[in-house]
């Protein structure tokens, strides 16, 4: 089966590959910062990589309930940065036939341990009024520099060339309004594609993942969003980060290195092949391209996410949890690259072995030995 894709594409795909093939031996390994950085940027990456794996206590804001004392006790495989096993929970329900997020009693993201006292702030639970339970494992953050500064422009005419061309498997974008800048801005983080900017994800993973309120998420998470616990469990002035955290966790994350290519060998070229051939290329870009960066490392840059960041309906491998404009079956397409060191496969972990993701794909028995040989090569 053949795909039609623009001459934009096709140029981005040709001229990644070649790029691609000469420099891979040159990359950085997993959880360096990109090579040749400047003294600047250098001191911003090992200043915000120190406040990443930094361990938060209750004088920090920690809480009232969290997910954990730091970033890098979730992103860890292989490397700070990486991905891990970790597997959240959100939850919801269907109230007046559309997705109710349970707001009003902490949902939908379970916040799994509190801070203590008098039986009030401690970790949620998922309430009797939950109808949907979804998984959401861990995602690698290596290269999210790049793709953070690929422009919404690329990503819309990539929707609109498979609109016109494979609209059986078209994406489309998950316009978000952004708490960073304040417009409406194409997602392409999380596995909604939820958030827009690497700004907004750290101040989202600041407030829902360790309970520290900021400039862009200033309000607390009540324990099982019941608000009155606050009065008992919120123990420091909000916000409790100035900016400055959220800060040094953006240019961590847009200064570490996308993954190395692992080794090319022949019978990965033939699953390379197999790859384009059964259109597993059509949502798995392998090639795009950053907009002019000031820093060089993000400037104008082919890279190989395999990737179009956008929203394909996903039927029974869709989690039912709604975010944005993304619905219940929509699931942003998972990049692929540094896929050889993950130990678990698809939004909530359920596969541990590629063959297992690639079934729940409906995908291809025939030449599989190949295209995971392709795959263990990312």
């Amino acid at each position: 089966m053949k795909f039609k894709t623009s001459s934009l594409i096709i140029s981005l795909w040709l001229v990644g590959i070649l790029t691609w093939k000469v420099t891979a031996d040159n990359s950085p390994t997993f959880g360096d910062p990109f090579a040749n950085l400047t003294n600047d940027l250098s001191v911003r990456f090992f200043d915000g990589k120190d406040e990443f794996t930094e361990e938060e206590d209750i004088s920090d804001g920690l809480g009232p309930v969290f997910n954990d004392v730091s970033c890098a006790a979730c992103h860890s495989n292989p490397a700070v940065g990486g991905d891990s096993d970790i597997v959240e929970t959100r939850f919801g329900t269907i109230t007046h036939n559309q997705f109710d997020p349970l707001t009003q009693l902490g949902g939908s993201l379970i916040q799994s341990q509190g801070i203590g006292p008098a039986n009030a702030c401690f970790g949620e639970t998922i309430p009797t009024q939950a109808t949907i339970q979804a998984g959401r494992k861990t995602p690698p953050l290596f290269g999210l520099g790049l793709v953070d500064n690929v422009p919404d422009s690329l990503l819309q005419q990539i929707a609109k060339n498979q609109k016109q061309n494979t609209p059986d498997i078209a994406g489309r974008p998950n316009m978000v309004k952004d708490p960073a800048s304040g417009h409406l801005a194409l997602g392409r983080f999380g596995w909604k594609a939820q958030v827009a900017t690497l700004m907004t994800f750290s101040g989202d993973a600041y407030l829902n993942e360790m309970g520290i309120t900021n400039p862009l998420f200033p309000t607390e998470n009540a324990p099982q969003g019941d608000a009155s616990l606050l009065a008992i469990c919120d123990t420091v002035a909000d916000p409790e980060d100035d900016g400055s955290g959220i800060q040094a966790f953006a240019d961590f994350m847009s200064l570490l290195a996308p993954p190395p290519r692992g080794p090319i060998t022949q019978s990965v070229l033939n699953g390379e092949g197999i790859f384009s051939a059964i259109g597993c290329a059509a949502c798995h870009m392998p090639t795009l391209q950053t907009c002019p960066n000031p820093i060089k490392a993000l400037d104008s840059v082919t890279f190989h996410p395999f990737s179009d960041f956008l929203l394909h309906d996903m039927g029974s491998l869709g989690d039912r949890i709604e975010q944005g404009q993304a619905s219940g079956t929509e699931m942003r397409t998972a990049p692929l690259w540094g896929l050889r060191v993950r130990k678990s496969f698809l939004h909530d972990a359920r596969a541990t072995k590629i063959e297992d993701a690639i079934l729940a794909h409906d995908g291809q028995g025939k030449d599989k030995h190949d295209l995971i040989a392709f795959l263990n090569s990312l």
